[in-house]
């Protein structure tokens, strides 16, 4: 369990093996190590925040995200994603921006609002973050591997022909 703490981005994760629970102590010692007891956990010099919810407990929530994926559209039900969990080092490499060949950051005008993304062309990897509206921090909202590599490649290159002219 402790190897995947020295796991650098691009290698995976190795969970197969463990029981949920170990699973789960894994994931969440990356995730405290490299977001929660991150003190400069920050895009473009940005602090990023866990979303709110009412009644939950934010950085539980944003563990969920990030290991997660809704799995029942009509009641929100999610259940874990290995795709996901297994590159969950990879977000803090890509918001400290140490990867520069074929990266896209940009922002979007959504319907729900502004969004920035950090596309991994190479890995196929995207991190969504939410800027508040004080303009000097951000919400992480999730980071997944994107599945159907065509597909979901022509809908990111989509957003980013659509990109604002600044990163929001």
């Amino acid at each position: 369990m402790p190897t995947n703490l020295l796991k650098q981005y691009n290698t995976l994760l190795e969970l197969a093996a463990f029981n949920e629970m170990q699973r789960d102590e894994s994931l969440k010692r990356i995730f405290c190590r490299d977001i929660v007891e991150n003190k400069n956990f920050k895009f473009q010099a940005r602090q990023i925040k866990p979303t709110t919810a009412d009644g939950e407990d934010s950085m539980d929530r944003l563990f969920r995200h990030l290991t997660t994926r809704i799995t029942d559209k009509a009641t929100r039900h999610r259940e874990f994603d290995m795709a996901r969990s297994v590159r969950l080092h990879w977000i803090r490499y890509h918001v400290e921006e140490r990867k520069h060949d074929e990266m896209y950051v940009f922002s979007v005008n959504e319907p729900s609002g502004i969004r920035t993304y950090i596309y991994d062309r190479v890995e196929n990897y995207v991190i969504v973050l939410e800027p508040l509206r004080n303009g000097m921090e951000y919400y992480l909202l999730t980071a997944y591997h994107m599945d159907g590599k065509d597909k979901a490649r022509n809908k990111m290159m989509r957003k980013y022909n659509r990109r604002l002219p600044i990163i929001a």
